[in-house]
């Protein structure tokens, strides 16, 4: 099974601020709906409840949400206290590949057993609380890129990158 994590970065590592996103881009939002579709996400306790509520539980995936609260409950979710266990259940349901979505505690306690990384790289400075996590950039392989201009819905350029572990 592949493990991997998607997220949206801009220039100096934000990701988030005030649990929300600090940016508005349709066409990345369909981009991680599309790639996600159909798979295991895991994902914080704080990322899920950022979700609005009619996203909640993200449609067309095993919605698996990690809290070190012990009575969480998230309808339409497992709830389990440990990545290892929602790795575990992925490969029982037979995943392909297993996306870790956020938020950024998440993606550190993730990024040592990753293989592939979906990041949309915003070509901005962003101001933000949250951060993506340090990666060594020289122990992976860029594999795709895609890039999207700046528009009308999209205030910033960015663009659709995968990597691969080396």
């Amino acid at each position: 099974m592949i493990i991997s994590i998607i997220a949206a970065v801009a220039k100096n590592g934000v990701i988030g601020k005030a649990n929300d996103l600090p940016w508005r881009l349709p066409d990345d939002m369909k981009y991680f709906m599309e790639t996600t579709s159909g798979h295991h996400v895991i994902m914080g306790r704080k990322n899920y409840e950022s979700l609005p509520p009619k996203f909640r539980p993200l449609p067309n995936r095993t919605n698996i949400v990690i809290t070190r609260q012990q009575n969480f409950h998230a309808d339409g979710c497992k709830v389990i206290h440990d990545l290892n266990e929602g790795v575990t259940l992925a490969k029982q349901n037979q995943e392909k590949e297993l996306f870790i979505i956020g938020g950024a505690e998440i993606y550190q306690l993730a990024l040592a057993q990753t293989d592939q990384l979906y990041l949309t790289e915003i070509d901005a400075e962003i101001v933000g609380d949250t951060y993506f996590p340090y990666w060594n950039k020289s122990e992976w392989k860029e594999i795709s890129r895609k890039h999207h201009q700046a528009d009308q819905k999209h205030n910033y350029a960015f663009d659709f990158v995968i990597y691969k572990r080396k």
